[in-house]
C-alpha cells in the first residue's frame, strides 16, 4: 500500500513527513514558482534546492538576498512542518556570509535543534554548487491549530 492512502497514524515517521511536504508544495505556489525543488524530507529534516535565475540577480548582479532567504524559509517550513502539525514562523534570522552569481545552483539543508512543546528551532546551511556556505538561516517555528493532511480521526 502507497503512502498517500495510508492514514497519517498508520505511516512511519518519515512517510508521514514526506506526505506532509508533498502535501505542502501542492499548495505553496510561492516555492513553485521560483523553481524550488524537494531533495529530501524526513521527521525535522528538509533539503531544497533552487537554481539561480538571471531574474534572481540585483542591481550587482549577484543573487537577491531575499531570495536566498526565501530558500531557506522554505526549507525550514517543509522541515518544521513534518510532523503533520500546522506550524509557523515565529522569528529568523540570517546571515549572508558570500555572494551568490547567476547560473549557480543552491541547495538548503534544514536542520531540528530542538522541539519543546509547541515551540521548535531549526538550522538552515546554504550553500553553493562547489559547496561553500553562502547563508546562515535560524528558525524558531510555532506549532498551531490544525493539520496538514488529514488524520482520519
Amino acid at each position: 500500500m502507497s503512502t498517500q492512502t495510508n492514514r497519517p497514524n498508520q505511516m512511519t515517521a518519515d512517510e508521514l513527513a514526506r506526505a506532509t511536504a508533498a502535501a505542502m508544495y501542492e499548495n505553496d505556489a510561492c516555492s513553485r514558482a521560483l523553481g524550488l525543488e524537494i531533495l529530501e524530507v524526513r521527521a525535522g529534516y528538509a533539503r531544497l534546492r533552487m537554481a539561480v535565475r538571471d531574474d534572481f540577480l540585483n542591481g550587482h548582479q549577484i543573487c537577491h538576498g531575499g531570495l536566498i532567504f526565501t530558500l531557506a524559509d522554505s526549507t525550514f517550513a517543509f522541515a518544521c512542518n513534518t510532523y503533520n502539525i500546522n506550524t509557523v514562523a515565529s522569528g529568523c534570522s540570517i546571515e549572508f556570509l558570500r555572494p551568490v552569481y547567476g547560473n549557480d545552483v543552491l541547495s538548503a539543508e534544514a536542520v531540528e535543534q530542538t522541539l519543546n512543546g509547541r515551540t521548535g528551532i531549526y538550522d538552515i546551511r546554504v550553500t553553493n554548487r562547489a559547496g561553500e556556505t553562502v547563508a546562515m538561516f535560524r528558525g524558531k517555528s510555532a506549532q498551531i491549530k490544525g493539520n496538514l493532511i488529514p488524520t482520519g480521526d
